[in-house]
């Protein structure tokens, strides 16, 4: 009678397993967790068995964060209560963390660092996308007219970009532990201020430099994040802003003829418009993401040759003079994604059906700003008890009536952190919360009662 074969071991791996397998897996331009580095040491919370790595911690911390939730009611570019199928922001994050991975995947890079930057790299946006970006940025600088803040103010109180306020969540705003934020690994959020345009010396006030190192280039694994985001973000609103444009002008784009070029048939077979375009769309996606791939592979092999980097400890000790600009596509490349970058913007974002948007939304904005700014009153108790906790200065709701005024104009109206306050309660909110809020401020017949931001 045979003898029964014995089933393969089951393994529980541990997080210095994990670890060891990078080790041995990886090649040597790749992130190490085992590097990884917090600003705070993790708190062990009577958990005796760790079985993720540092960039898969990051990973379930921002999953699991209110502000990552609420991208799901945060606008892309079209409104999405306008349709069940037009994108947000957090199916933007979804599809951009997708691309990233795929593109770390093929140059052999840390997956899990890679998913952790991008699924962070948008959860300090605005809502209503980048027009509620643009309106904060601009009250803040002193430049909207319609919220007067002394030049003196608005210099201290610093302008507002959303990579920087996502930082900014994942530090300070995000309240699920004893400590602000999430304490997330230096790398993550390196890779998250860095997913886009960033300065040295932009000014943003309580984003901790530590870690962030701000003097040189992201790490690749936040590189290949930066261009996913960029491919996924002209890729859709492509897609998406078809029902606007005819056609025969997109297909007329250089980047365009090439995809329907490598169709061939299968171009010429389909019949339906929504076919075609999602025949399109991937094709270009796919023409992007393989040239990012293909350049990135000969750029970081040139630049290990030329620093003669064999090891790992050889990489780590020049990780920080890396070129921001390994991973990227080929100049044809990027020529064919400016070209479509460009088209975007002519015929989608300038649309007469975006700009409608895009006016209400910083009317919306302003307006909600100017109020707070105004009569802080009208902020919910949790945003007046933070800046009272972080001022100093009494509750709002326990001054007396009749020293209110006095009291908003000595301590709140001019203050910088009374205004960044405002920002970051803005910041928070959800389209349909900023709809609710300025109905319930402003309509004579409020449709329904705001309930909170997150």
């Amino acid at each position: 009678m045979p003898v029964p074969k014995k089933p393969p071991p089951v393994v529980a791996f541990t997080r210095r397993d994990l670890e060891e397998a990078e080790e041995a897996r990886l090649p040597v331009y790749a992130s190490r967790s085992s590097r990884a580095r917090r600003q705070r040491p993790l708190a062990t919370e009577g958990k005796s068995f760790d079985y993720r790595t540092a960039y898969q911690r990051d990973r379930d911390r921002v999953v699991h964060s209110k502000a990552f939730r609420r991208l799901k009611h945060k606008t892309q570019v079209f409104i999405p209560f306008e349709g069940d199928h037009y994108r947000t922001r957090l199916t933007h994050t979804l599809e951009a963390t997708q691309l990233a991975r795929t593109i770390a995947r093929a140059l052999g890079l840390n997956e899990d660092l890679t998913e952790a930057c991008a699924l962070g790299h948008d959860v300090g946006h605005t809502p209503f996308g980048h027009s509620g970006e643009k309106a904060l940025n601009r009250i803040l600088s002193g430049e909207d007219a319609a919220v007067p803040v002394p030049k003196a103010v608005a210099q201290a109180v610093g302008a507002f970009k959303h990579n920087y306020q996502s930082v900014r969540v994942v530090d300070l705003l995000e309240k699920r532990y004893e400590h602000p934020g999430l304490n997330l690994t230096n790398d993550t959020r390196e890779g998250i201020l860095k997913h886009t345009a960033w300065r040295r010396d932009f000014p943003f006030p309580n984003v901790d430099p530590e870690g962030l190192n701000l003097s040189s280039g992201c790490h690749l694994e936040g590189q290949a994040v930066g261009w996913a985001d960029e491919i996924a973000q002209q890729a859709h609103d492509l897609e998406d802003g078809m029902r606007l444009v005819e056609e025969g002008k997109v297909v007329a784009l250089p980047i365009s003829r090439l995809v329907v070029e490598s169709l061939g048939e299968a171009w010429t077979a389909a019949r339906d418009a929504d076919a075609r375009r999602s025949l399109l769309v991937r094709g270009i996606i796919h023409l992007l993401v393989t040239d990012v791939i293909t350049a990135s592979r000969a750029a970081i092999e040139r630049w290990l040759t030329a620093r003669r980097v064999t090891t790992p400890d050889e990489f780590y000790a020049q990780r920080r003079k890396l070129p921001g600009s390994l991973v990227a596509p080929s100049s044809g490349g990027e020529r064919l994604f400016r070209e479509l970058k460009e088209f975007i913007y002519q015929h989608v974002i300038h649309s007469h059906a975006v700009a409608q948007h895009d006016g209400r939304a910083q009317h919306i904005v302003t307006t909600l700003f100017g109020a707070f700014h105004r009569n802080p009153r009208l902020l919910p108790d949790d945003v007046l008890l933070r800046y009272r906790d972080l001022s100093g200065v009494p509750f709002l709701r326990d001054v007396p009536l009749k020293r209110v005024e006095a009291e908003v104009s000595a301590s709140y109206r001019d203050r910088p952190l009374f205004l960044r306050c405002i920002a970051d309660h803005i910041a928070g909110m959800t389209d349909s919360y900023a709809v609710s809020v300025y109905d319930a401020l402003y309509s004579p017949y409020p449709r329904s009662r705001p309930g909170t931001p997150g």
